[in-house]
Formats: structure tokens, sequence, C-alpha cells
């Protein structure tokens, strides 16, 4: 073929090369919104309008956890030095409406300081991405993982340590990462267990799971509720929504509800209020 006729095949052939490479990732606008929910392939921060969330001052049972991690946001919102954190223990105990809390609660104390971002379980090893796009950028970014846990087989764990630690460029001094677990090492203990019976060195063969935890700087442990507490909860709730009902008939229900449910939560006196809400024809919110 001459030159004149090898040119256009080849202006096509880079062409189709240029449709089929992945699309670069767009710039963060982190002004859109005050909470972003990270999605990968193709990587982009959606802005999320309204955050599902419950006021910081509704959340009882947990006063020693809120108050340490809104010191420690606040820290964060100031420029100031600040833990990543882990918020384990049992389900429905309030752990990932306390981050959503505290980040409004800051917030509103701050106006915009704060970026909320939720990056799903399993988009962790695009992380490191995440975190290329925010590092250089004038606001201050939480990171927010709800239910993180890793099972047998998987080594996605190594992405979230590497990030933990900081690699050779170091943690973006404008983020901090929370996560939440039902598990405090964020593994299953059959996982570890498992681990350490076929290893030839049992402590060194979980050392470096079990660790990923320690990455965390800020451990929050969160537990059933006792009744009385469970109760606060609900009085609570219906106090703040003025909900027509005697206190006496409140918690007569609201212990039967909890009886039928077979355990007491912040997640099941939330439910309750829901129910009884709906029966008594007014709305929450």
């Amino acid at each position: 073929m001459t030159e004149p006729e090898i040119l256009p095949l080849l202006r096509r052939i880079a062409d189709a090369l240029d449709r089929m490479a992945p699309p670069q990732p767009q710039g963060a606008d982190l002004g859109a919104a005050d909470a972003f929910v990270w999605h990968s392939e193709p990587d982009w921060l959606e802005p999320v309008a309204k955050v599902n969330r419950i006021e910081i001052d509704l959340l009882q049972g947990v006063e020693h956890q809120r108050q340490t991690l809104l010191d420690n946001t606040r820290r964060f919102a100031q420029g100031l030095s600040a833990n990543n954190a882990l918020l384990w223990g049992a389900r429905g105990t309030g752990k990932s409406s306390l981050v959503k809390a505290v980040h409004a609660a800051v917030n509103e104390e701050a106006p915009g300081s704060l970026a909320l971002i939720e990056i799903h379980r399993e988009d962790i090893p695009s992380l490191p991405r995440l975190l290329h796009l925010v590092r250089n950028q004038p606001r201050r970014c939480v990171i927010f993982c709800d239910d993180l846990s890793f099972d047998a087989e998987d080594d996605t764990y190594k992405s979230l340590k590497a990030v933990l630690d900081g690699g050779i460029e170091g943690r973006p001094e404008n983020v901090v990462f929370y996560a939440t677990s039902n598990r405090r090492h964020l593994m299953a203990r059959d996982m570890i267990e498992n681990e350490r019976a076929t290893a030839i060195n049992p402590g060194e063969a979980v050392e470096e799971k079990v660790s990923l935890s320690d990455r965390f700087g800020l451990w929050l442990g969160f537990h059933n509720l006792d009744q009385p507490t469970y109760l606060r909860i609900i009085e609570g709730y219906a106090r703040h929504w003025k909900l027509d009902i005697t206190p006496e008939e409140l918690r007569a229900q609201a212990i039967e509800w909890s009886v039928t449910r077979g355990a007491r939560s912040g997640r099941v006196a939330w439910q309750f209020t829901q129910d009884l809400a709906g029966r008594l024809g007014q709305k929450l919110g």
C-alpha cells in the first residue's frame, strides 16, 4: 500500500482504539453536595441530595461512642490530626446512623466543611483511585464503608491495608476513613481459626489479616441494648415527633414489639416507631 492509502487506515485504527479505551475519571466536584456515593467502572462521584439519617440527639444508649466520634470528626474538620475509625458490634445498634449523624452535626456547626463519601464493600479495590481523585481537593472528606468484612479467599483487604498504612504517598491530609462492621477484626472467627490450624507458624499466618483492624486508630464497640435504654430511645422518638400515645401504652407496645422480634436494638426501636406512627396516622419527618 502507498503512504496516502496507509494514513487513513492508521487513523481509523487509532480512532477505534480510543473508543475501546476506558473513560478517564471525571474531576471531583465536591461542592455539588454534602454527601456522595462512589461508583467504579467508570469512576465517578454521585451527589446525594438528601441523606437518610437520624438527628444525633436521638441516638441514645451510645453516648460515649457518639461523643468520641464527634470529637474526632470535629478535629478533622478543623484541619487537626484525626484517626480512621472502626465502629464494630451487634447489628442494628446505630453504627452507620452515628457516622451519618456526626457528619451532619459537624456540617451544621461549620457549613460545608465536610463531604461524606460512601464506598460500597465491593468497590474497596478502587479506593486508591478515589483517594487520588480527592487528594488535592480543598474540601475535607470522610470516606465511609458500611458493613465492611472479609471472608475466606478474599484478598481485597490488602487494598484497604495499603490505603490505611498510607503507602509511599501517605494518606491524604484531607481524608479520614470510617467503617462499620459486625466483626471486630473484620473477618469471620472460623476464617481466623482455619488459618491458624493449617499454618506452619499459626501466629504469623493470621497476623496480616487480624492486623487490618489495628490500622484504625479509633475503635468504638456497640452492643445490644438493655430494656431501659431501648425504651428511652423509643420515648425520645415519641417526644420528637409528638406521637399521640400515653407513656404507659407506649412502653407496653414497645416491649411487646421487642418480644415478638426477639431483640432489642436501635433498629428495632426505629422500626417500632415507624409502625406506631403509621397506625396513629402520623408522619415521621
